[in-house]
């Protein structure tokens, strides 16, 4: 209504960029929370179990867009290594986009990091008590060995659960990430609809976020027989 664009147009422009942003998130998520998780699982009730959590604590009690603040008065303003906001194509300069996008990246990474990492730790302990997993042990693996091919496979289900939902909050939800760091992307396109009123891109952004809280969850479902033969996607054999 404002400038005469087709929706589906502002939408993917817009969209490409907040896709890149989620993916960096969850990266930055996942690398940080699979690894702690495992640690503190694996040395529970020890020095690096309560490193551990604590920051899983202090990650989901620090708001992203406080740390984003931080983050730039820090590292833009103060030591001058990172551009305060603003984006850069990543086909136009690569070494530019992933300066712009790093800080916003691991300012909302960190977040969701401690709630995947405090999901891993959680399932892992549940698995670590079955019976299997004290037969592996008895058999002589190692420690190792018994968390990577034992006992994080079976633990993953919910934390893939916890993930595909993280992602499609991500995809509709990185409205305060994008506006602090000024980045063009989906969140941003929503709340300048609202602010001058083109109520028709702002349902068509709505209608598209719901489309891909969907299409997110369909596909967790398709990966839970990956990772856990035991779920079947089709009809038990003799139904």
């Amino acid at each position: 209504m404002v400038d005469r664009t087709p929706v589906m147009t502002l939408i993917m422009q817009r969209l490409s960029v907040s896709l890149e942003l989620t993916i960096g998130t969850f990266l930055v998520a996942v690398l940080i929370a699979i690894p702690a998780g495992i640690l503190s699982a694996a040395r529970r009730g020890t020095v690096i179990d309560y490193l551990c959590t604590g920051f899983a604590l202090g990650g989901m009690s620090i708001p992203h867009f406080w740390l984003g603040m931080m983050f730039i008065i820090l590292f833009a303003v103060k030591l001058g290594w990172l551009p305060a906001s603003g984006y850069v194509p990543f086909t136009l300069d690569p070494v530019g986009n992933l300066k712009a996008m790093i800080m916003p990246m691991v300012a909302t990474g960190l977040r969701e990091a401690a709630v995947l990492m405090r999901m891993v730790r959680g399932s892992l302990l549940e698995v670590m008590d079955a019976d299997y997993i004290r037969t592996a042990y008895s058999k002589g693996l190692k420690e190792r060995a018994v968390i990577i091919h034992h006992a994080l496979r079976n633990a993953l289900v919910p934390v893939i659960t916890s993930s595909g939902l993280m992602v499609a909050g991500l995809l509709g939800g990185l409205v305060i990430t994008e506006n602090i760091f000024s980045i063009p992307g989906y969140g941003k396109l929503i709340v300048e609809s609202i602010y001058t009123r083109d109520f028709i891109t702002v349902q068509g952004a709505i209608l598209v976020s719901a489309l891909l809280v969907v299409v997110v969850n369909l596909f967790v479902d398709f990966l839970y027989t990956v990772i856990d033969p035991r779920i079947k996607s089709g009809k038990e054999e003799g139904a």
